[in-house]
């Protein structure tokens, strides 16, 4: 795969950050924008945080998290798409085709556990790879569904600075809302992690109170739907610091 220049001159930069900051290594994780493109303005969905939660209470967030074991072992109703893929392994580190299906498979199951929305396949009820959704998949199961990635976009990669106690190495998808195929009722609530789910327009003035990373990843997808249908080969921005600096990578793909 196509390296940036800052990652050819610089790598590894894990090894360099580790002389200046305390290491922590950056654990892979997922989030997913949703879109739903049917009015002039595009929309995405937001999700307000609890306010007794200790990372970011209240705050206005997508829904996400890290990466678990199960998540590159569950069966789906359509593969990655193999352009998909090949964005994925872009950037430094490198990951494993494996632990690139996994991301992709995270952001649909922390969509549908965090919001009740869930972007799969309907199946017979009595196919035996239902069996195999347990654990934060068994809302796929219940509903006769098997997850389907073959709709997410790669939107934007981004690794949480040095020196912090929790880092992520965070890839944003994004997914038109007609992909949702089910709501699990219940699961956004007053006690819950989420209590409020909200469609807002993308260029809304309360979005530019999400955090800056977040913002410049919005930023971009505006960007990117202005131009037409959303394309796997489009650039990709990778933020990264690097000399305790911000530094924005981009992934050209083949544009």
């Amino acid at each position: 795969m196509t390296e940036t220049t800052t990652e050819a001159r610089h790598r590894p930069s894990y090894r360099e950050d580790e002389t200046k900051h305390p290491y922590f290594r950056p654990r892979d994780a997922a989030t997913l924008i949703l879109i739903d493109r049917t009015n002039e303005t595009p929309k995405v969905l937001v999700g307000k945080r609890h306010d007794k939660v200790v990372f970011m209470p209240s705050a206005f967030v997508f829904p996400g998290g890290r990466v678990d074991a199960k998540d590159n072992r569950i069966p789906v109703a359509d593969k990655v798409p193999a352009e998909l893929e090949a964005r994925l392994h872009e950037g430094s580190p490198k990951i494993s085709p494996a632990r690139a299906r996994a991301l992709a498979l995270t952001a649909i199951r922390e969509a549908c556990e965090e919001t009740g929305l869930c972007i799969g396949r309907k199946v017979d009820s009595q196919d035996k790879q239902l069996k195999k959704l347990t654990g934060g998949w068994q809302p796929f199961a219940d509903a006769g569904l098997l997850p389907d990635p073959s709709s997410l976009f790669l939107i934007a990669r981004a690794i949480t600075p040095p020196g912090r106690v929790k880092r992520f190495d965070t890839r944003f998808f994004t997914a038109d809302a007609s992909a949702i195929v089910h709501h699990v009722p219940g699961v956004v609530h007053a006690d819950a992690e989420l209590v409020e789910l909200v469609w807002v327009e993308i260029d809304a003035k309360p979005l530019a109170a999400m955090h800056p990373m977040t913002v410049q990843v919005l930023g971009h997808l505006r960007r990117r739907l202005a131009t037409g249908p959303l394309r796997h080969d489009a650039p990709v921005p990778f933020m990264h610091f690097y000399d305790g600096k911000m530094q924005t990578d981009t992934l050209p793909g083949k544009v």
